[in-house]
């Protein structure tokens, strides 16, 4: 598996590095894993969260680096923490220990084949909790193949309908059509959502979509592929969170908070499509205080 890195296209930058040998690409990660967080998030979608927390492990590095990202310091900065495979197993175990409903693997793409070989590791010695792949779906379809089998749920992204605003914030050629290529075989593999009798999901697709400051017409857009595309056979949950990040995003135009209105045109839009299964948010979570402390606990 680990081979996939001594020409790294796990992505569409399609860098084709030898990062066995050290050689990064644009994500500018190499052999090693680094991770920046291991905590119980609890600000998850409800049916992650639960009542005790989604087990997350935030993941250092990014292949997009959206100039908006309100985790820069991890996806821009690279604070973080180098570890071997062994221990992210052992990582993966220390959360079942500590009563977290799922391992929810948070910005993964470019330690797809690492994590593989963790979660191998992992389950051999008593793994037994949904696997959740949390990413940006910037991804090569045949790196969502790879995780076949070891993943329960995916929590994919989709950011944006035109290409122009892809390029534009996250750097991201043609970003809609790879992005909804991956979500598409996410499905293919998983199928429909299925939720326990404790209200956890335990399988199935969540798309989520970030809404943007002036971004309507395209938040609209995304909605009518997911709903055209799986009808209610996966969850929608549609985000109002975006929090300005004025010292880092210099694009003034979505460098200011979101329009409540057109969070609520976007809600009613989804209603009058028919749409039954979404999650939406509540106001007030606009604020750099739902940010989490990239302070290298639990590494």
């Amino acid at each position: 598996m680990l081979n996939m890195l001594k020409s790294c296209n796990l992505c569409p930058r399609n860098c084709a590095v030898n990062r066995l040998d050290g050689i990064i690409g644009f994500c500018k990660s190499g052999k090693n894993v680094k991770v920046a967080r291991v905590s119980l998030h609890h600000w998850e979608e409800p049916c992650i969260s639960g009542t005790d927390g989604s087990g997350t492990i935030f993941f250092s590095n990014c292949n997009l680096q959206c100039s908006f990202c309100q985790n820069h310091q991890i996806s821009n900065e690279g604070v973080g923490k180098e570890i071997s495979i062994e221990r992210l197993s052992e990582i993966f175990l220390e959360q079942q220990q500590r009563g977290a409903h799922n391992i929810n693997l948070v910005t993964p793409t470019h330690y797809v084949p690492q994590i593989i070989e963790a979660l191998k590791i992992a389950k051999s010695k008593g793994l037994n909790l949904p696997i959740i792949y949390n990413t940006n779906s910037y991804e090569n379809i045949e790196t969502i193949r790879a995780l076949k089998g070891y993943v329960d749920v995916y929590l994919p992204d989709l950011k944006y309908f035109n290409d122009k605003y892809s390029r534009k914030y996250s750097s991201s050629p043609n970003y809609f059509t790879h992005a909804t290529k991956a979500i598409e075989e996410m499905f293919s593999q998983v199928g429909d959502v299925k939720i326990n009798s404790k209200g956890l999901i335990d399988q199935g697709v969540i798309v989520r979509h970030l809404m943007l400051p002036g971004l309507l017409f395209d938040s609209k857009k995304v909605i009518d592929y997911i709903y055209n595309t799986f009808s209610d056979s996966v969850y929608i949950s549609i985000m109002n969170q975006y929090t300005p990040m004025p010292k880092f995003n210099k694009h003034l135009e979505i460098n200011k908070p979101l329009n409540p209105k057109h969070y609520d045109s976007l809600i009613d839009y989804c209603i009058t499509l028919g749409i039954k299964n979404a999650f939406i948010q509540e106001d007030e979570t606009c604020s750099e205080s739902f940010i989490p402390n990239f302070d290298l606990r639990g590494v």
